[in-house]
């Protein structure tokens, strides 16, 4: 886990569309959410904040959205961003480059996202021996894009993709894994930007 090898992270054929992320349980974790990310529906109060705030208030926010410090680093140290559309390429380009090890310290603070409550018995067993048998073989969470899928339709699709993908070798799912990180991790900045922006001093 310490090799700087960048991770191929850029997929063949995908769409830079963010969907719902798994739960994030670094420091300054936040539930998961469903958020609408298209730059079009921010307000741009969120990126003035985010512009004015402390390196480490700024840092402790991305750290929320993706838990990779040099990935908050990078994002935060290019400010001021002049729009939330050259704020969201920035943090797509930081998570195309995150390093072997940038990767699996991201991965290893991501949690599955558990069903709707509302989602009966047999299906919420079948998600959870789904997760841990994906997180058995590949020693971490799995991540998944879920944007443009209805409500009433995620739980078949998480269960798909992680039937699907479990059979994929190591490396290639590590390539898959990373870019539905870094698409989760431009939804959850472009939620926080949404949201109204809280920004907090970190503790670390």
């Amino acid at each position: 886990m310490t090799s700087d090898t960048h991770a191929p992270c850029r997929k063949p054929g995908s769409t830079d569309t963010p969907g719902i992320p798994a739960q994030n349980k670094g420091p300054a974790a936040r539930p998961s959410a469903q958020p609408s990310s298209h730059p079009s529906h921010l307000s741009p109060h969120g990126l003035t904040r985010f512009n004015a705030a402390s390196a480490a208030e700024a840092e402790t926010l991305l750290l929320s959205c993706c838990h990779s410090p040099r990935w908050a680093e990078r994002v935060a140290a290019h400010r001021p961003y002049p729009t939330v559309d050259a704020l969201l390429a920035a943090a797509d380009e930081a998570g195309y480059d995150l390093s072997r090890a940038d990767l699996d310290e991201a991965l290893a603070a991501e949690s599955s996202a558990p069903p709707h409550p509302d989602a009966p018995p047999a299906a919420r067993t079948a998600l959870r021996a789904a997760h841990a048998a994906y997180e058995s073989s590949f020693g971490h969470a799995f991540v998944i894009s879920l944007e443009g899928v209805r409500p009433g339709e995620r739980l078949d699709q998480v269960l798909a993709g992680i039937r699907s993908r479990l059979g994929n070798e190591p490396e290639e799912e590590r390539v898959i894994a990373a870019d539905e990180l870094r698409r989760l991790a431009r939804a959850r900045l472009a939620f926080r930007l949404s949201e109204g922006l809280t920004l907090r001093h970190s503790e670390a």
